[in-house]
C-alpha cells in the first residue's frame, strides 16, 4: 500500500522503554513475592524487607545504567558553544549509542546543526563578498565627487546635489564597514589597542554633522567624563556611528546630544510629541531601523550592553555600557 514503508526499511524503535518496563515489572514481582512470604510466615519480616530494599537498589542501578546515553547527550548539549559547534563530537556520540531512539535524536541534531552552520557560513560569505565589491564603486564615487568640487562653474543646485552625494557616500561607507565587521566569524583579525573613546567619538560626531547640513537639527558632543578602552577602535567607531545616524534619522528637528559618561556612551535625541511629528516618527522608525539593528548585533557580538529607553514626553536615550573601562593616563 502507498504511504507504508517496506518491511526492510521500517525504523526499529529504541529499546529504552522496554528495558525500563522490564526492570519495573521485575521490581514489582519481587516486592509481591517478598510480601507474600512475610504474610505466610515463609520468611521473617526483616528478610522480606531486606529483599525489597536490595531489589529496589538493583532496579535503581539498572535504570541509571540505561539512562547513561541520555545523560551523556545532556552533558554534550550543556557544554555546547553556538559560536563553535562541535559537529564531529555530536556524530561520535551518536556512533557510540546502541539505543535507536537516542541515536536518531543525535543524528537529527547533527543534521540540524550542519544546516544552520552552512546557512551562517553562506550569510557571512555573502556579506563579506558584497561589502568588498561595494568598496570599488564607493572609491570611484568619492574621487569623482572630489573632482567635481573643484569645478568653479558649477551652479548652486549642482553644489547642493554634490553635497547630497557626499553625505550618501558617507552613509554607505559606514554601512559597508559595519557589514565587514559582522561578516567575520569571530573578532580575530580586528586590531585591538588602547584608545581614548572621546577622540574616536569626536571624529564620528564630526562625520555625522556632514549629514545634517541644511537641516534644523543640532548635534552636540558633551564630555563630562573621559575613559579609554582596550578594544578595536574600528568596532567602537562603527557602533557609535550607527547609533548617532539612527538618532539623526529619527529626528526632524531639535537637539541631539552625544554624551561620554564614566564607562558608557549615550545618544539622546528629542521626543516628537505633536501629531504631525508623531506620524513622521512612526514612518521614520519603519524606514530607518537598520542602523539600530546593526548596533544591536555589534553590541551583542562584542558584549557591550546596549540599553534603549523611551520616556513619555521626554527624550529617547540609547546608551552603551563598556564593562572594562580604563583610566586615561596623564
Amino acid at each position: 500500500m502507498e504511504g507504508r514503508a517496506p518491511q526492510g526499511t521500517r525504523r526499529r524503535r529504541g529499546s529504552f522503554r522496554v528495558r525500563v518496563a522490564m526492570v519495573f515489572a521485575l521490581q514489582t514481582a519481587v516486592m509481591i513475592i517478598a510480601s507474600l512470604m512475610a504474610a505466610n510466615n515463609v520468611a521473617p519480616l526483616g528478610a522480606a524487607i531486606a529483599i525489597m530494599l536490595c531489589s529496589g537498589g538493583l532496579a535503581w542501578l539498572a535504570v541509571s545504567r540505561e539512562w547513561i546515553p541520555v545523560a551523556a547527550l545532556a552533558r554534550l548539549l550543556e557544554a555546547w558553544d553556538p559560536e563553535r559547534p562541535d559537529i564531529d563530537g555530536l556524530s561520535r556520540e551518536g556512533g557510540k549509542q546502541s539505543d535507536n531512539d537516542v541515536s536518531t535524536l543525535i543524528r537529527g541534531l547533527s543534521g540540524l546543526v550542519t544546516r544552520i552552520e552552512g546557512y551562517s557560513e553562506r550569510e557571512r560569505n555573502f556579506t563579506r563578498d558584497a561589502s568588498h565589491e561595494l568598496r570599488s564603486p564607493l572609491t570611484v564615487i568619492k574621487m569623482s565627487s572630489d573632482m567635481l568640487a573643484d569645478e568653479t562653474e558649477m551652479s548652486e543646485f549642482g553644489h547642493r546635489s554634490l553635497e547630497r552625494i557626499r553625505r550618501s557616500t558617507r552613509e554607505l561607507e559606514a554601512l559597508v564597514e559595519a557589514f565587514l565587521i559582522l561578516s567575520r566569524e569571530s573578532d580575530q583579525g580586528l586590531a585591538e589597542e588602547d584608545f581614548v573613546v572621546n577622540a574616536v567619538l569626536r571624529q564620528e560626531v564630526e562625520y555625522a554633522r556632514e549629514l545634517i547640513a541644511g537641516r534644523p537639527v543640532e548635534l552636540v558632543f558633551d564630555e563630562p567624563a573621559s575613559f579609554a578602552l582596550h578594544a578595536s577602535p574600528r568596532v567602537f567607531a562603527v557602533l557609535c556611528g550607527q547609533l548617532i545616524r539612527h538618532a539623526l534619522q529619527q529626528t526632524d528637528q531639535g537637539r541631539i546630544v552625544v554624551t561620554v559618561m564614566p564607562g558608557s556612551v549615550s545618544v539622546i535625541n528629542p521626543a516628537l510629541d505633536t501629531p504631525e511629528a508623531g506620524s513622521r516618527r512612526h514612518a521614520s522608525v519603519d524606514r530607518h531601523g537598520f542602523d539600530l539593528a546593526i548596533a544591536r548585533r555589534l553590541s551583542d557580538r562584542f558584549q557591550w550592553p546596549l540599553e534603549l529607553r523611551a520616556l513619555p514626553g521626554a527624550s529617547r536615550i540609547a546608551s552603551v555600557r563598556f564593562p572594562h573601562p580604563q583610566p586615561i593616563e596623564a
